[in-house]
């Protein structure tokens, strides 16, 4: 697996059967190889997690797929009116939260994309594809600020503690996961709690708007311990790990 930090929470996962790109915002995306079919995935509507650049992706390879988030929903006036390629629309799927679709991929692998509800907007994305699982957070966190009520406080890490639960004994290759350094000294409970959570080979920090010492700072930490040998060190935008 081959995996390139575009910015901010976007990255694409080159895989052997097919190339899978999330939460495009900024950055540059890498070439692919042509005859690879595409899906791009965007997990809500938020402006650093849906860029519209993605679908012209679509004049550029000849077989890609959208999957976007319901709450990214367009209309056809809409698409039209911002230019989006014909090509492009007629292979938008939406789907909403704790849902599954499978998808036929290339040749005989079926591609299995799985929703948790997020914290903030939109979803979570567990996309199987052959032997290989990915999780993409999107904005699912523990989004925990210091002056919040404690009705707001509890409410929030309920929410996110139960979809937590629902990974319990799953199996994630790669694991995207916000470290938001506007969190202060709360920037790691969401990943900590995944990574105690679920089983993931690489845990790859991602929503540190550009704030590269989160990570160090997460790794000095003693809660990240039993994990921390599996924490990716990004340190820069066209990053490439290969798994």
């Amino acid at each position: 697996m081959k995996i390139t930090y575009i910015g901010h929470s976007g990255f694409s996962a080159e895989l052997e059967e097919a190339v899978l790109i999330f939460d495009y915002y900024q950055g540059t995306i890498p070439e692919f190889d042509g005859r690879k079919p595409i899906y791009v995935f965007v997990s809500h509507k938020h402006h650093d997690h849906f860029n519209q650049e993605i679908f012209a992706l679509s004049d550029q390879y000849p077989d890609v797929t959208y999957i976007l988030s319901s709450d990214t929903r367009m209309n056809e006036k809409y698409m039209e009116r911002r230019g989006i390629p014909a090509a492009a629309r007629e292979h938008i799927i939406y789907i909403g939260k704790n849902a599954e679709q499978v998808l036929q991929g290339p040749g005989d692998t079926r591609v299995t994309v799985e929703t948790l509800a997020s914290t903030d907007e939109g979803v979570a994305f567990l996309v199987g594809m052959g032997d290989r699982c990915i999780y993409h957070a999107g904005d699912l966190n523990w989004w925990s600020w210091e002056g919040e009520s404690d009705d707001d406080e509890r409410r929030m890490e309920e929410n996110f503690k139960r979809e937590m639960k629902k990974l319990e004994g799953r199996r994630f290759d790669a694991a995207f996961l916000p470290l938001d350094p506007r969190q202060e000294d709360r920037f790691s409970w969401g990943f900590d709690v995944f990574m105690r959570t679920a089983d993931a080979g690489k845990a790859i920090p991602m929503h540190f708007w550009g704030d590269y010492s989160v990570i160090p700072r997460l790794l000095s930490l003693d809660c990240s311990k039993p994990y921390r040998d599996r924490v990716v060190e990004i340190t820069r935008e066209g990053q490439v790990f290969e798994f």
